[in-house]
């Protein structure tokens, strides 16, 4: 059985080269998306498409226009969301994305760090399953198909 795990989090790190080397090593059968991980793209594609914008303020709307429908599409196509919450970069695209999982009644593991416990409590208590790091989030993957 092939599962689609969407990937969300920050898009500054190899955390999902991580996991899809991890899954590999394991032989699960996986396909893995996530958001646009090319961050100027991400922040221009507003503008690639619709043209040059009169703002900075219009250029991020139209991004984030392109950008949620791009993030709906994947979510409610995937099977499972790993949402990961890393100590180095702010995470709001991270919340909202856990959050719309949870709407779409996606089964959810979050990742975060013991020392995020306190403000991600609400939403670790709305997760199927909290894990601390990305090994123990591929060893609940591979734990689906046993």
């Amino acid at each position: 059985m092939n599962l689609t795990v969407y990937l969300a989090g920050e898009i500054h790190t190899s955390w999902r080269d991580d996991i899809k080397k991890l899954a590999k090593e394991k032989d699960l059968p996986f396909t893995f998306v996530g958001p646009m991980e090319d961050h100027e793209r991400s922040d221009y594609i507003g503008e690639e498409i619709l043209g040059e914008q009169p703002s900075k303020i219009f250029t991020d709307d139209a991004a984030s226009a392109i950008n949620n429908i791009r993030t709906q599409v994947l979510l409610s196509k995937s099977d499972v969301v790993i949402a990961l919450f890393g100590e180095q970069y702010k995470q709001w695209n991270t919340a909202m994305d856990a959050s719309a999982a949870l709407t779409l009644n996606k089964p959810l593991i979050l990742v975060r760090p013991e020392k995020l416990h306190h403000p991600l409590k609400e939403l670790s208590r709305k997760a199927n399953v909290t894990v601390t790091d990305i090994q123990q989030a591929v060893n609940v993957l591979a734990y689906i198909l046993e």
